[in-house]
Order: structure tokens, then C-alpha cells, then sequence
């Protein structure tokens, strides 16, 4: 490998990394892990970075000249709140429920999630730019190489500690910690405009 392939990996790694711990993204595959199957909480928001990230180094910081950063907020904010209210009155899972086809519709809904609301981020935005001075895969690697980390850390802690509370107090959490988001993210776009 080069010397600026190498350089390029680790100073985005690290910027994404710590821009990330405790970003939205990681609190959502944080509570989804903690409801569903981990592997499809993880894997929908590893795709969903991959895809983003490719997005970012291909585009470059023209990204959001074709898609106004206000209309990707407001739907952001849509999406968080109607997910928000979906998880207040969401009902505790059982064990005997059927769950072959949660694992498929919870990919595809992390997936979606973290798309909505990552498009247009400040780290997209830190990867578009770093991508047109530094070597373009090795922006794109370390910044997915950070998300799969911190993602990995959500869900891991999503799995570990946040399935010993009870599911009602999941729901609530969870739903209004979408909510909060919503709200955030309405506040962002009220500044915007």
C-alpha cells in the first residue's frame, strides 16, 4: 500500500470514529439491537454506510446540490418521528411470535433509517470534502471502517445491556428518543430556512 493510501485510511478513521461515538446513528442501531436480531441491525447499517460513503467519495461535496440539505432534513424528521411513535405504541415482542420475516423487514428498516438520516450528515460532508484532497479509498475506507466499529459498539451494547430492561421501557426510550430526534432535526431545518 502507499504511503498516502495508508495516511488517508487512518486520519478519516479517526476523524469518523470520533465524530460518531455517540452520534444519532450509533443510539439507533443501539435501540433497534436491543428489540431485534443483531445481526440485522448490523448489517442494515453497515450497508447503509458503505453505500453513503460511496456516495460521498463518488460525488464529492456535490451531493447536496441535488438534494437541498433542508428537504433531506425534513424528511429525516419524518421518518424519526413516525418511527418514534411506532415504537411508543409498539407492544412487547413474545417468544412464540413468528420472527423469520423480522429479520429481513429490520435490515431493510436500518438500512433505510440510517440512509434518512445520515444523507447529508457532517461526516458525509467531512468524507465528500476529505475525498477531494486525500486518496479517494482510503477516505472511503476509514469511514467505513469507523462506522462498522461504532456500529459494532451500538450494537454490541444494545445487545448486552439494553435487552436486561424491561420492553415496555425499550419502547418508551426508544420511541422518544426518535421523537427527540425528530424534534432536533425540525429545530436544524427552523435554522436553515
Amino acid at each position: 500500500m502507499s504511503e498516502p493510501l495508508i495516511s488517508s485510511t487512518l486520519f478519516t478513521f479517526l476523524l469518523v470514529f470520533l465524530a460518531e461515538i455517540g452520534d444519532k446513528s450509533q443510539i439507533v442501531c443501539m435501540s433497534l439491537a436491543s428489540r431485534y436480531k443483531a445481526s440485522q441491525v448490523f448489517f442494515g447499517a453497515i450497508a447503509a454506510f458503505v453505500l453513503l460513503n460511496g456516495a460521498a467519495v463518488i460525488l464529492g461535496a456535490s451531493l447536496t446540490q441535488f438534494i437541498p440539505t433542508h428537504i433531506m432534513t425534513a424528511i429525516a424528521s419524518g421518518v424519526f418521528f413516525i418511527f418514534g411513535i411506532q415504537a411508543l405504541l409498539a407492544k412487547p415482542e413474545t417468544d412464540d411470535e413468528d420472527n423469520s420475516s423480522i429479520g429481513k423487514s429490520i435490515f431493510i428498516s436500518t438500512l433505510l433509517i440510517i440512509v434518512v438520516a445520515e444523507f447529508g450528515d457532517k461526516t458525509q460532508l467531512a468524507v465528500a470534502t476529505l475525498s477531494t484532497t486525500e486518496n479517494p479509498f482510503g477516505v472511503w475506507s476509514g469511514a467505513s471502517l469507523a462506522l462498522i466499529a461504532t456500529t459494532a459498539l451500538g450494537v454490541y451494547i444494545g445487545q448486552r445491556w439494553l435487552t436486561k430492561l424491561n420492553p415496555n421501557v425499550i419502547n418508551k426510550l426508544s420511541g422518544s428518543l426518535f421523537i427527540l430526534f425528530a424534534v432536533i432535526m425540525l429545530i436544524s431545518l427552523i435554522r436553515m430556512i
